[in-house]
């Protein structure tokens, strides 16, 4: 059934987002504060900033109006940075209650605020209130927006407490190259996405340092338990990290290009500097402020997570990466499982 999709942001996911939404045969509209971008969508059905040599379908409509992007909206859909998060959806209250509709809230960040720690969903439902929304669904997984927009096969997971929200989305997004999967656990999908950031620049740093396969397995596998044990320690469900949003998510992070966390940790190890790695990204690099997120509740909790600790102190301490790989190396020998 046909239905009215506002898309706040339209950077590469949430615009691709909202192609699949048009192409799925929803009325689309692509929210953007920037008016030479919606001037770019609507007049060249480009995005080129973020989506090279595509063409956007002619149905997919931005603009730089919130109010008319919601308008008779069934369905909001948030893809904006972590760090903007709370103002997007402050503005979007205050939207909702002037034309008093109450649509489903999605979301298809992945990231922690900066400062309170706090999952996009928990800051999403602290400025929207329950009686301004008809429910809350997150939406992530391993996903890259240039090989959505290819139609390559792609899974993904609904995560919702209430899970006929989470089918809703389900039936929005999925078609024979988008497959969607449910789940009620939306601290341990929120968790999973936020933390392989950090691992995904690990990753990339060992790359740029001429590591090989073995040493890129070991940081996945170890990376993925320290996900998995800060996630649980916050009420997750452990099956999620073995999941689409734990697992696979951390997977296609650490080994692609197309992920901007990997290119970061990729030049870090190149020997660039953290700021000319940000400036040359051009586009939020979302694992370097999650580091910091996580750094802090591993402490706050008492929790391990070594490698975690070794990517703050190149990205915040100014650390050696081959100093801090030496000490992750040199640690005490312990059991797999513990």
């Amino acid at each position: 059934m046909k239905q009215k999709i506002a898309v706040l942001g339209a950077g590469s996911w949430g615009s691709i987002l909202a192609n699949v939404l048009v192409e799925n045969g929803h009325d689309v509209k692509l929210y953007t504060n920037s008016e030479p971008q919606a001037q770019e969508l609507n007049e060249k059905h480009t995005n080129e900033h973020y989506i090279h040599d595509f063409t956007y379908p002619e149905a997919l409509v931005a603009t730089t109006d919130m109010r008319d992007a919601v308008k008779d909206a069934a369905a909001v859909l948030f893809v904006v940075p972590t760090n903007v998060t709370r103002l997007v959806a402050k503005q979007l209250a205050e939207v909702l209650r002037d034309i008093n509709t109450r649509p489903l809230v999605i979301h298809a960040s992945k990231g922690l605020e900066l400062g309170s720690h706090k999952r996009i969903s928990e800051v999403i439902a602290e400025e929207i209130p329950a009686d301004l929304r008809s429910g809350l669904v997150v939406l992530s997984g391993p996903s890259h927006a240039e090989e959505v927009a290819k139609k390559d096969i792609t899974l993904i997971t609904a995560a919702s407490d209430d899970i006929e929200n989470a089918k809703t989305v389900q039936n929005l997004f999925m078609n024979n190259y988008l497959r969607i999967y449910t789940n009620t656990d939306i601290v341990g999908v929120e968790m999973g996405a936020a933390f392989k950031n950090i691992i995904a620049i690990g990753a990339g740093a060992l790359h740029g340092l001429g590591y090989g396969d073995d040493a890129k397995a070991a940081l996945m596998t170890r990376g993925l338990a320290e996900i998995s044990r800060l996630g649980i320690a916050f009420g997750a469900d452990p099956l999620t990290f073995i999941g689409l949003s734990g697992v696979g998510d951390l997977i296609v992070t650490c080994t692609s290009v197309h992920s901007r966390n990997w290119r970061a940790g990729n030049q870090l190890g190149q020997g660039k500097g953290l700021q000319e790695v940000i400036d040359n990204m051009g586009m939020v690099i979302e694992g370097v402020n999650t580091c910091k997120a996580a750094y802090e509740l591993a402490e706050q909790k008492n929790i391990e997570m070594p490698i975690t600790e070794a990517i703050y102190h190149v990205l915040y301490d100014g650390k050696d990466i081959k100093d801090e790989i030496a000490l992750l190396m040199e640690r005490e020998g312990k059991a797999e499982l513990d």
